[in-house]
């Protein structure tokens, strides 16, 4: 099989499209786009459907925060892992001090899941944020060659600490998971984006 690879990019368009570039990574094509945008709509979708089929009594907000929720993190999963947005999220001038910038925003996503779908539970709060910024320091920090294979590792044990450290979390079971598939495996690890 005949892959190249490929780390040019077209600078981003002007305006809303160029937000949207620097989203999914300029040059995006039309198949990234789809795979970007179709299950993020559909995860939204089906979390608003799940909720309220299995009688979880959530609030208006409750559900629009749902819904926000799935849609970035679903969509952060597929949109990262595209040679696009490897070109844009990796090129040159990216350091592990932005990259950390990335993964650190995400505590509002853990904050808005403890407080309104697990009554506040603040060790949850920390010890997933925690366990975020550190298995996310570890990634950036070791040769390339074993980088997927550690952020691989330190997304199992966070499906582990999912499973067994913490109560479920109703409707949200699926939230550490892919919270860490996006941010560890989908953002940060380098990877050879291909033409």
């Amino acid at each position: 099989m005949d892959r190249n690879s490929e780390w040019s990019y077209p600078e981003p368009r002007k305006g809303l499209a160029g937000q949207w570039d620097k989203f999914v990574g300029p040059g995006a094509t039309f198949a990234e786009q789809i795979i970007s945008l179709v299950p993020s709509v559909l995860a939204a979708l089906s979390i608003t459907y799940y909720s309220y089929v299995s009688g979880l009594g959530w609030s208006f907000v409750q559900y629009i925060v749902a819904a926000l929720i799935a849609f970035d993190i679903v969509g952060g999963v597929t949109t990262n892992a595209t040679s696009s947005a490897k070109r844009w999220y990796h090129r040159s001038g990216q350091t592990a001090v932005k990259h950390l910038g990335f993964i650190a925003i995400h505590i509002l996503q853990i904050f808005l899941v403890s407080w309104l779908f697990r009554s506040l539970d603040i060790s949850y709060i920390v010890v997933v944020y925690l366990y975020l910024i550190f298995s996310s320091c570890v990634v950036l920090t070791v040769p390339l060659r074993i980088q997927r294979s550690v952020a691989l590792l330190f997304v199992c044990i966070a499906i582990l600490m999912s499973e067994y450290l913490f109560s479920s979390t109703p409707g949200f079971e699926w939230f550490i998971p892919f919270l860490f598939i996006k941010l560890l495996i989908s953002h940060l690890t380098t990877e050879e984006p291909y033409v």
